[in-house]
């Protein structure tokens, strides 16, 4: 019980107070990028399918999935960071 209580005291308690309050920003604003680049890409598809039709409707979607995909990753590295910045491990 002891072992447990001093894994978060001194130095190393300091350094996950430092870690976690970074990773959580990072991470944060990583998804917020993610988010902003996913909304924009899917925005660009869907005007270009409708201003073109059924004629540029491939290139819309292609536009649109590149946005969702980009927005999945940054969600993924969002989370990876946070975590690292909690300490977690697998």
């Amino acid at each position: 019980m002891l072992e447990d209580k001093n894994k978060n005291s001194g130095v190393t308690g300091a350094g996950k107070l430092v870690t976690s309050t970074l990773g959580n920003t990072v991470g944060g604003l990583t998804n917020t990028v993610g988010g902003v680049l996913g909304a924009a890409s899917r925005g660009i598809g869907e005007t270009v399918t409708g201003a073109t039709g059924g004629l540029g409707k491939p290139l819309g979607d292609g536009i649109a999935n590149i946005g969702t995909g980009v927005e999945g990753g940054a969600a993924s590295v969002a989370k990876g960071v946070k975590d690292a910045g909690e300490w977690k491990t697998n």
